[in-house]
């Protein structure tokens, strides 16, 4: 996996540097999305490394796919990396763009665990704390783990808090023993 991502980061960063330049942040964002779930599918992955499928086709068949977000550019792209047997890392390529347009968009989604669902208010808040935290925009996604008791963990990046009950309680545990 770390080999995967190393080769996959000078796609990642030429794409990335690419929809800068132009202002297509979003558009390669979608685009991306698509196509690594496509090449996530056995059935694509059977073809894209199929040797009776030439690598026009296995292009054409994810521009195709891709429809009315695949432009000349992101042709191009899938062109180069069907030219170096690297149609298969589009997942990685995606993971590592994405992480390059939050840096540049100074945004980032934290994920937050709680016991119960949050309320508008609450998700307001923890967002609002984080962004002043963190400074950057904060896009929370939400879970529910009846198993904490109560409270929330939240991860955000690197930074985890764990305010949970179940978290409490295992820390006070640790401190008595």
């Amino acid at each position: 996996m770390a080999e995967a991502i190393t080769i996959a980061r000078p796609y990642a960063n030429a794409v990335f540097s690419i929809a800068q330049e132009k202002g297509e942040l979003k558009a390669w964002s979608d685009l991306l999305a698509v196509l690594a779930q496509c090449v996530n599918e056995p059935e694509m992955q059977s073809i894209i490394t199929s040797p009776a499928v030439s690598d026009e086709q296995a292009v054409g068949l994810l521009a195709d796919i891709a429809g009315d977000l695949m432009t000349a550019d992101a042709k191009h792209f899938l062109s180069l990396l069907a030219e170096n047997n690297r149609l298969l890392l589009l997942t990685d390529i995606t993971v590592l763009f994405e992480a390059l347009r939050a840096e540049a968009e100074k945004s980032m989604t934290a994920e937050v665990i709680s016991a119960r669902e949050l309320s508008s208010e609450q998700a307001d808040k923890i967002s609002a704390a984080l962004k002043q935290r963190l400074g950057r925009d904060v896009t929370l996604s939400t879970s529910i783990d009846e198993s904490l008791l109560g409270g929330a963990i939240i991860r955000a990046g690197d930074l985890v808090i764990d305010g949970s009950a179940l978290g409490k309680l295992n820390r006070l545990a640790n401190a008595i023993n």
